[in-house]
């Protein structure tokens, strides 16, 4: 037989669900050193996360992925593992240079529903305008991504409530954010802020 058409050999997928992932954690971290690739080795060994071999990945939080710390996290990841991280980065041997890296996350308050995740990565920004920034971004993609243009109307921010309203359904958001300046001495300074996600 034409092992092109052997249908014997035909392997079935594994369960897409396998790679649905059920709970993730955010980290930060600063890094200085004379070389840009250390200062990076330095700002993830910082965030509690070098020993992983971590793969990128654009910016969906899952239905019913579980918000965990950092410490809780890790119990369920081994040196080595390949891991699926939301990154964002940020480096400069500039001195006193004002550098920030933010991960935005906007959540359903029906957890049965996607988030969606964002990166900012500036400079020039304090922590508190870098992480704004980056939860309205991930507010408003998750807007568009249900459909609804960015400057819909009906989204709106609850000063009181500390939440958006969509469309009359409530969206919570948070940040986490890593600022620093730039080493006086030139060396380089990288920030990272990550959601690291468990299957």
């Amino acid at each position: 037989m034409d092992e092109e058409y052997d249908t014997s050999k035909t392997t079935v997928p594994s369960n897409p669900m396998l790679y649905v992932p059920k709970m993730m954690f955010f980290t930060k971290g600063k890094g200085i050193h004379k070389d840009y690739l250390t200062s990076f080795e330095l700002a993830l060994r910082d965030a509690s996360i070098s020993d992983l071999n971590l793969v990128s990945v654009s910016s969906i939080k899952p239905p019913r992925c579980k918000i965990v710390n950092r410490e809780e996290g890790r119990k369920h990841l081994m040196p080595g593992q390949i891991v699926f991280t939301v990154m964002a980065k940020s480096a400069t041997n500039e001195p006193n240079r004002l550098i920030a890296a933010s991960i935005g996350l906007a959540r359903p308050a029906d957890d049965a529903q996607y988030g969606y995740l964002s990166e900012h990565h500036s400079t020039g920004e304090t922590a508190l305008r870098a992480g704004d920034y980056a939860e309205d971004m991930a507010m408003e993609m998750l807007a568009t991504t249900i459909g609804l243009p960015a400057a819909d109307p009906t989204l709106t921010w609850d000063q009181n409530e500390e939440q958006w309203k969509l469309s009359g359904k409530i969206y919570k958001t948070q940040n986490f954010t890593q600022s620093a300046e730039g080493n006086k001495g030139g060396l380089w300074t990288t920030v990272i802020s990550a959601a690291v996600l468990i299957l």
